[in-house]
Protein backbone atom coordinates (compact mmCIF):
# COMPACT_ATOMS: atom_id res chain seq x y z
CA UNK A 1 0.00 0.00 0.00
CA UNK A 2 1.30 3.36 -0.90
CA UNK A 3 0.61 6.50 0.66
CA UNK A 4 -0.17 9.51 -1.30
CA UNK A 5 1.59 12.61 -0.48
CA UNK A 6 -0.86 14.24 1.24
CA UNK A 7 -1.95 10.99 3.22
CA UNK A 8 2.09 10.97 4.42
CA UNK A 9 1.51 14.72 5.30
CA UNK A 10 -1.28 14.26 7.73
CA UNK A 11 0.46 11.37 9.06
CA UNK A 12 3.44 13.36 9.99
CA UNK A 13 1.04 15.82 11.30
CA UNK A 14 -0.60 13.25 13.78
CA UNK A 15 2.70 11.61 15.22
CA UNK A 16 4.12 15.37 15.20
CA UNK A 17 1.15 16.06 17.36
CA UNK A 18 1.00 13.13 19.64
CA UNK A 19 4.58 13.93 19.90
CA UNK A 20 3.82 16.89 21.17
CA UNK A 21 0.89 15.87 23.69
CA UNK A 22 3.50 13.21 25.00
CA UNK A 23 6.17 15.53 25.83
CA UNK A 24 3.17 17.86 27.75
CA UNK A 25 2.24 14.96 29.68
CA UNK A 26 5.23 13.92 30.48
CA UNK A 27 6.56 17.95 31.64
CA UNK A 28 3.12 18.05 33.89
CA UNK A 29 4.02 14.92 35.67
CA UNK A 30 7.58 16.25 36.08
CA UNK A 31 5.54 19.50 37.93
CA UNK A 32 3.55 17.61 39.62
CA UNK A 33 6.73 15.86 40.97
CA UNK A 34 8.34 19.30 41.74
CA UNK A 35 5.15 20.77 43.90
CA UNK A 36 5.23 17.59 45.97
CA UNK A 37 8.57 17.64 46.30
CA UNK A 38 8.56 21.50 48.22
CA UNK A 39 5.94 20.13 50.09
CA UNK A 40 7.22 17.01 51.36
CA UNK A 41 10.54 17.42 52.91
CA UNK A 42 11.48 14.34 54.15
CA UNK A 43 10.67 12.54 50.50
CA UNK A 44 12.26 16.18 48.51
CA UNK A 45 15.29 14.55 46.65
CA UNK A 46 13.27 11.31 45.71
CA UNK A 47 10.90 13.63 43.91
CA UNK A 48 13.00 15.82 42.56
CA UNK A 49 14.75 12.77 40.80
CA UNK A 50 11.56 11.45 39.35
CA UNK A 51 10.90 14.72 38.17
CA UNK A 52 13.74 15.29 36.55
CA UNK A 53 13.06 11.77 35.06
CA UNK A 54 9.94 12.71 33.58
CA UNK A 55 12.17 15.83 32.16
CA UNK A 56 14.53 13.74 30.35
CA UNK A 57 11.60 11.74 29.04
CA UNK A 58 10.36 14.85 27.44
CA UNK A 59 13.10 15.94 26.00
CA UNK A 60 13.75 12.67 24.31
CA UNK A 61 10.37 12.71 22.87
CA UNK A 62 10.87 16.16 21.27
CA UNK A 63 14.09 14.90 20.15
CA UNK A 64 13.23 11.68 18.47
CA UNK A 65 10.62 13.44 16.84
CA UNK A 66 12.70 16.67 15.60
CA UNK A 67 15.67 13.89 14.40
CA UNK A 68 12.26 11.61 12.48
CA UNK A 69 11.28 15.18 11.09
CA UNK A 70 14.64 16.06 9.63
CA UNK A 71 15.63 12.81 8.36
CA UNK A 72 12.33 12.36 6.56
CA UNK A 73 12.82 15.67 5.22
CA UNK A 74 16.51 15.14 4.42
CA UNK A 75 15.65 11.80 2.65
CA UNK A 76 12.70 13.53 0.29
CA UNK A 77 15.36 16.33 -1.18
CA UNK A 78 17.87 13.32 -1.77
CA UNK A 79 15.02 11.00 -3.59
CA UNK A 80 13.83 14.36 -5.73
CA UNK A 81 17.87 15.38 -6.17
CA UNK A 82 17.80 18.60 -4.78
CA UNK A 83 18.73 20.86 -1.97
CA UNK A 84 17.26 22.87 0.39
CA UNK A 85 17.71 26.61 -0.29
CA UNK A 86 15.23 29.85 0.23
CA UNK A 87 13.49 29.65 -3.40
CA UNK A 88 12.45 25.92 -2.13
CA UNK A 89 8.70 26.61 -2.29
CA UNK A 90 7.81 22.63 -1.85
CA UNK A 91 7.08 23.75 1.85
CA UNK A 92 5.05 26.64 1.27
CA UNK A 93 2.61 24.12 -0.38
CA UNK A 94 2.89 21.85 2.13
CA UNK A 95 1.57 24.33 4.55
CA UNK A 96 -0.77 25.51 2.51
CA UNK A 97 -2.33 22.13 2.33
Amino acid sequence: MNLTQREEISLSIKLGEVAMKNASHYRALGSLYRQQAAYNPARKWHLLGQAERWEHLAAQELASHFKACNTAGSSDLVKLGTTPDGNDTRWETIVAA
